[in-house]
């Protein structure tokens, strides 16, 4: 697979991978869930993930990828910078998990393939896409309660949710990347949340990543 290295190559990336996201419900219930994330320097990329089993949510495992960052950070485009290390993170694991929670966008993105779309596709496993921010769409803001949810329409569909994951704090923009529909996203983002606004397997992934970068310095 020949790797974009410049935006134009990445669009013609995204084009022809586009059409190979599933958005469909669940085919089973998952017993291991991980969260992926990376942090950046400069030059380098740092990636984590976390293994969590089912229904206990017990952590079984980490593993993590560091790799020379070689696209530019461009907004609708951060998968061709963090992809290849957050890629190797996972297969890192000893076992690859029933689902993947990505802190990125899946559909709700403006070609319908964010993050967690690109790497459900070339894992070929269900990922949900966690962002802290809204990259596209309208939507109404939802009840304050944890659970509490609206959806997040774009181009005349729905393309994930607006989901508060804790009471009273600001809402996570949920979506699917790939195997799984915005209802399936939604039930397992709450499932692997806690006591706070991230789910713990993306907490998980990012405290790792936070690590390694410092560790770089």
């Amino acid at each position: 697979m020949k790797w974009p290295k410049n935006v134009t190559e990445a669009r013609e990336f995204q084009e022809l991978y586009k059409g190979r996201v599933i958005v469909l419900p669940l085919k089973k219930e998952p017993e291991y869930v991980a969260g992926a994330d990376a942090a950046f320097t400069e030059d380098s990329v740092f990636a984590a993930a976390c293994l969590y089993r089912l229904p206990e949510f017990k952590r079984i495992e980490q593993s993590h990828a560091v790799a020379k960052a070689t696209f530019p950070y461009v907004p609708g485009y951060l998968f061709f910078r963090e992809g290849p290390a957050i890629m190797t993170a996972v297969k890192k694991l000893t076992r690859l998990p029933d689902i993947l929670l990505v802190d990125g966008q899946g559909i709700a993105h403006p070609r319908g393939i964010g993050s967690a779309s690109h790497l459900g596709v070339l894992l070929d496993i269900p990922v949900i896409g966690c962002a802290k921010t809204r990259l596209v769409g309208e939507f109404k803001e939802p009840g304050a309660r944890k659970g509490s949810w609206s959806p997040l329409h774009y181009e005349s569909k729905i393309v994930g949710a607006v989901l508060r994951t804790k009471d009273n704090v600001r809402s996570l923009f949920v979506s699917p990347g790939h195997k799984i529909n915005t209802e399936g996203a939604i039930r397992i983002t709450l499932a692997c949340t806690g006591g706070f606004r991230m789910p713990e397997p993306l907490r998980c992934a990012d405290h790792l990543a936070r690590e390694l970068k410092s560790g770089s310095r």
